[in-house]
């Protein structure tokens, strides 16, 4: 029986981050035409970003899947390509902290901060598309090839478990930090 692959759950998880993206990128026509932002849209498109395509997908691929690749006798080219979506996981969390400033800004009434908020959409709605395009179609099957059906029933497995933990996490985080006020 053929072990299921560990890159389908993350590419089932790149069908709703693009889904995402396509908001966000009618958010920017949006800006674009008519020089307003709907700054609580872009409270839960962060919140999605921070949660899901960060902390829960990029969470899986570097915490599971990257460090397990580390411990391979890896290609010099896929070890490059590696550290490449890595740099992206980096920028896009960059990008969206720029976005949560910005939009918490306008939504306080400073009309400066759409330029930011503009900026950083553009980013993400370039970034996301050829990051996810890279895993999709030039990562995910060559890295897996390193793995054997053993240790793909064990990632999936991870996968699980730390989905699990995610939710238990978030709501911990923000009970502490309501209590820390």
């Amino acid at each position: 029986m053929a072990v299921r692959s560990p890159a389908g759950p993350l590419m089932h998880e790149h069908r709703l981050i693009e889904r995402m993206i396509a908001v966000l990128r009618t958010e920017l026509e949006s800006i674009g035409s008519g020089g307003h932002v709907d700054w609580r849209m872009l409270d839960s498109a962060t919140d999605f970003i921070r949660t899901y395509a960060d902390r829960c997908h990029h969470g899986k691929e570097e915490d599971i899947l990257f460090k397990r690749l580390a411990s391979k006798e890896l290609d010099p080219k896929l070890a490059r390509d590696m550290q490449d979506l890595v740099d992206d996981h980096v920028r896009a969390r960059t990008l969206t902290r720029s976005l949560v400033a910005a939009n918490a800004r306008y939504a306080d009434g400073d009309s400066s901060a759409l330029s930011e908020i503009e900026s950083a959409l553009r980013a993400l709605v370039e970034l996301y598309p050829v990051h996810i395009e890279k895993e999709d179609r030039h990562f995910f099957k060559p890295c897996l090839e390193y793995f054997d059906d053993d240790e793909k029933v064990q990632m999936l497995r991870d996968f699980d478990a730390f989905e699990m933990t995610l939710v238990h996490d978030k709501y911990r985080e923000l009970v502490e930090g309501l209590e820390a006020r």
